[in-house]
Order: structure tokens, then C-alpha cells, then sequence
């Protein structure tokens, strides 16, 4: 041992160096993610849409910080993040949240950096997730230490503890004041999964899969895996190419989705009508305040007939899906037969 070194700050190290050590290792990844656990959209008036999301889903606000809400999706910590747009953005989903086991900021640092990111100071929020691609950092809301990388292709993820609420303290746990709210029109159960259109889908999947040890949970047509997250159930997809640009083509979140109880596609669609929705044309591009189905077919792993997938738009066009409480993004009508662990 070096005597320069004192025991405390060898202890205090040992985290980091196990992490690392474990994520360079050929038998396995250092990171184990747990969970999706939040997600934020930047929209154009904050008090319509906590309305809007609010009577829709009943979903109480657990924690405010400056004019940023989080709005508790099932039985929480997990929440959906809401805060408005800058100069220069447009209305959008802005980055996925996973919750990571035994969440040391340290050591997911030092984690990160081993693989190849890169650490800096935190960006300004309307930057772009490609003009920090492989970078890392930690923005500060308060007392609490936030984590940001920007990957390849620019998506932007947030890791985090699983205690995680948006809230204050060191970890972001604090949310004692929970604000009630009547119940929605729907009840949600989770987050269920996200899309992201992406420069190279192929090579998404692959760097997900080898940076957080995270397998295939389905297909949904033979290029198109379904990366599973923690549970078996929830799931990012990374589809692609799209954009112009080829490479530096920026990444961007199509669409996010709501598991819920009770899914019945034509209770769902009546509902939504009934308190301001309507069908979106066909062959048309989703406009703000519309609803629609999509049936997936077997030949993108659907079932016979077709899985409906049941989209809608927020007053932004902020494009979100809802599905039952089981689907996992593979066959059978409700989206739930998925390949086993």
C-alpha cells in the first residue's frame, strides 16, 4: 500500500474502482439499470399541460423546482418532469431517466468516463444532445447532483438512484408534498417504453446492450430489436437511420407510452373524444389534441390481425402511446409475448 495514501480516501475510492474495474471487464457490464424511472417534455405553457396530463391520468404533482413540475406516474417515485421551452427549442421529450443499482455519483462517473464519455460542465438546457455526444455531466438543482451523458447519437439519458422523485436531498428523494388532485380519466399503472429515432439503430442497440448488460425482449420486425429494460416489460427502441445528416443526423424521441389498467382500445378512443381529442385523419401526420391506432402486424412481430397500439397527442403534439399493463412490445393482441430471460 502507498503510505501517501490514507485509508479513509482508499475506502472512499474502492466504489469507483470496482465499478470501473467490473464495466472494462469482458464477462459483463458495470451498470445495472433497474428501472425507466422518469422523462421530461419541454412545452409551450406548463399550466396547460399539468391540466391536461392531470385529467387525463389523476397524476399528482410530487415536486416543483422553480417552474419545472413532477407529476407522479403510477404509484411513483416514477414521474414524468415538465418544464417550459427555451429560445430556440420546440416542444418535445428532452431525455429518458433510468435508476441505477446502488447509485454512487463517483463511481457512475468514473463508470462512464472508462467508457469512453468524456466529463464537462453542464450545457445550457436548449443545447442539443449532439453537440455533447459522449460527453458527461452533473448539473446541480438545488442540494441535488444530477447525472447527464449525451451517447453517439445524441439522446440525452439521466441516471439516477432508485429513491429518485425529482424531489430535494442529496439523492433527489424528498417529495413530502404531494399534492392531491382528483382522479383521472385513466388509471396508470408505469412508464412503459420510449422510441427513439436515431442515426444508426443497429448501433444503439449494441452500445445500450454492452454499456448496461441489457438484452432483446422482442422483435418487432427482423431489424428491428426490442431492448428490454430491468422488469422484462419495459423497453427502449432505437430505430434508424432517420434524419439527414447521416452520422451527425441529431437523435430525437418519438414517443413515449403509459402502461394502464383497464385497456380497452375503443373505451380508451371514446374517452379521449369525449374530453377533446379527435381522430386523426388518415394518412395524416398527428396534429396537437388527436388520438389514433396503429395495428401492428405479424410481420412486425404483431399478432394476427394486428396489436393495436393506441397513440395520442398532448395541446404541444407531443406524441404518447398508452397500452396494458402487460405489454412488453412483442405479440399477441396485447403487445405482452415477449421472449423469456
Amino acid at each position: 500500500m502507498n503510505p501517501a495514501i490514507s485509508r479513509r480516501a482508499l475506502l472512499a475510492a474502492l466504489p469507483a474502482l470496482a465499478f470501473t474495474q467490473s464495466l472494462l471487464a469482458a464477462s459483463g457490464p458495470g451498470l445495472h439499470i433497474q428501472k425507466i424511472n422518469t422523462f421530461e417534455i419541454r412545452v409551450s405553457d406548463v399550466n396547460r399541460s399539468v391540466a391536461f396530463y392531470q385529467k387525463l391520468f389523476g397524476m399528482p404533482v410530487q415536486s416543483r423546482f422553480g417552474e419545472r413540475v413532477a407529476m407522479r406516474v403510477g404509484a411513483g417515485p416514477a414521474f414524468m418532469a415538465i418544464r417550459a421551452v427555451q429560445a430556440g427549442e420546440t416542444p418535445a421529450i428532452t431525455h429518458i431517466g433510468y435508476s441505477v443499482d446502488n447509485f454512487d455519483l463517483a463511481a457512475v462517473q468514473k463508470g462512464l468516463q472508462a467508457a469512453g464519455f468524456s466529463s464537462i460542465q453542464p450545457p445550457a438546457l436548449s443545447v442539443a444532445g449532439i453537440d455533447n455526444a459522449m460527453k458527461t455531466w452533473v448539473r446541480m438543482r438545488g442540494e441535488t447532483a444530477e447525472l447527464y451523458f449525451a451517447d453517439a447519437r445524441g439522446l440525452i439519458i439521466q441516471l439516477s438512484d432508485s429513491s429518485y422523485c425529482g424531489g430535494s436531498g442529496k439523492q433527489g428523494a424528498v417529495c413530502d408534498k404531494v399534492e392531491a388532485v382528483k382522479p383521472g380519466l385513466f388509471k396508470l399503472t408505469e412508464i412503459s417504453h420510449f422510441t427513439a429515432f436515431v442515426s444508426n439503430g443497429a448501433e444503439a442497440n449494441t452500445f445500450y446492450q454492452n454499456l448496461f448488460g441489457l438484452k432483446v425482449q422482442a422483435y418487432q420486425g427482423p431489424g428491428a430489436p426490442v431492448t428490454g429494460i430491468g422488469d422484462g416489460k419495459q423497453f427502449v427502441m432505437y430505430a434508424g437511420p432517420f434524419g439527414a445528416g447521416g452520422e451527425k443526423a441529431p437523435a430525437s424521441i418519438n414517443h413515449g407510452c403509459f402502461n394502464m389498467e383497464a385497456f380497452k382500445v375503443d373505451d380508451v378512443l371514446a374517452k379521449l373524444t369525449a374530453n377533446g381529442l379527435t381522430a386523426r385523419p388518415d394518412g395524416a401526420q398527428a396534429g396537437p389534441l388527436q388520438h389514433y391506432v396503429s395495428l401492428r402486424q405479424p410481420a412486425r412481430g404483431g399478432a394476427e390481425g394486428g396489436t393495436p397500439e393506441l397513440y395520442f397527442t398532448d395541446p404541444d403534439g407531443i406524441l404518447m402511446q398508452l397500452q396494458e399493463v402487460t405489454y412488453c412490445g412483442g405479440g399477441g393482441y396485447l403487445g405482452n409475448e415477449c421472449l423469456k430471460a
